[in-house]
């Protein structure tokens, strides 16, 4: 029998997360069944999108249940099978984060789709939490938001909001690698050092001006032709000021609505998208895993060249899982939040 420690949504959150919303909660893991793998895992993921399934309401995916562990990202490792197609020290990749061991048959669960249950992996070297990053969720959406939502092409200025961010650091990368001016905006001199060491031409500190807007409107007196959009808010009021006529702006996130208690409002000056031609285009990275495979093999490609690096930082234990997430809307992450299981 294994004991196995899980995080719990306690209480549905109201505003920003608070340590009261989850509870910790041991199970014991008998030993698989047949055609069960039991497995243990290694790193799990959290990130800004978890918060919505919080929410008691309508979305792209179910919501969170009460009194039940949360599901995300996580990498094991296969440490008892009774499946043929998974050995004993397989590394693999699956959504049964927020916990420290699972059982699950693998061949019942193949209807889950491209992000299905339990994917084995060959790490070709690389540390095996960079799937749950840059070479996973995260770079994929990347990938599939600056290339084929915001449709990157030669001559574009493009601005990145929450650009140290795990997506938001992959797509400067991706755009500097083909040729781009790139502009990010991160929150204090850490961020904005790493964003200038990856090769950001033009760094905004939005902790440290009082007007994004009038700031974009500076490093890029002619305009920018693609935003990636994760912050919104005043983030996105300075894009669409700055957007030249038919600028792509690809619609990641809005993590400062994340948890607005009251009404959200818009950009003042939207109007302006109507005068100046812009295509604003949200998306689901889920709706795009065809690109997977040109993914897979261009970012191997990149990092194998050097011309791809990343940032983690990492809370240890499950126990502070909700700890890492509540971080994150605090801006306390450099890259890929990670919690460390093993």
């Amino acid at each position: 029998m294994t004991v196995s420690r899980e995080i719990r949504l306690k209480s549905r959150p109201v505003g920003v997360p608070v340590h009261s919303d989850f509870e910790l909660a041991s199970v014991e893991l008998a030993a698989p069944g047949p055609g069960e793998v039991q497995v243990k895992n290694l790193w799990m993921s959290v990130d800004p999108y978890m918060r919505g399934r919080m929410y008691d309401r309508p979305s792209y995916v179910p919501p969170f249940e009460l009194g039940k562990a949360l599901q995300g990202g996580a990498i094991g490792e296969v440490v008892a099978s009774n499946d043929p197609d998974f050995a004993v020290g397989d590394i693999v990749n699956s959504m049964f984060g927020w916990r420290e061991a699972f059982n699950i048959s693998p061949s019942a669960m193949a209807a889950a789709g491209p992000m299905g249950a339990l994917t084995k992996i060959d790490t070709h070297g690389l540390p095996p939490q960079a799937f749950l990053g840059v070479l996973g969720m995260p770079g994929m959406t990347a990938y599939a938001g600056l290339l084929r939502v915001a449709a990157l092409k030669d001559g574009d200025v493009v601005f990145v909001s929450a650009a140290a961010g795990a997506v938001g650091s992959v797509v400067c990368q991706i755009a500097k690698l083909k040729g781009h001016t790139v502009i990010g905006s991160a929150g204090g001199p850490e961020k904005v050092a790493f964003l200038k060491s990856i090769g950001v031409d033009h760094v905004i500190d939005y902790k440290a001006t009082p007007d994004v807007v009038a700031e974009l409107a500076k490093v890029a007196p002619k305009g920018i032709d693609v935003y990636f959009e994760n912050v919104g808010g005043v983030h996105l009021e300075a894009a669409i000021n700055s957007a030249r006529p038919f600028a792509r702006m690809a619609l990641c996130g809005m993590i400062s609505q994340y948890n607005e208690t009251g009404k959200p409002t818009g950009p003042a000056n939207i109007i302006l998208a109507v005068g100046k031609s812009l295509r604003l285009e949200g998306f689901i990275v889920s709706n795009h895993y065809d690109l997977y495979p040109a993914f897979a093999r261009d970012m191997a490609e990149w990092i194998k060249a050097g011309k791809i690096t990343w940032k983690e930082t990492v809370e240890d234990g499950v126990e502070n899982a909700p700890e890492a997430f509540i971080k994150l809307f605090a801006g306390e992450n450099m890259g890929k939040m990670l919690v460390k299981l093993a």
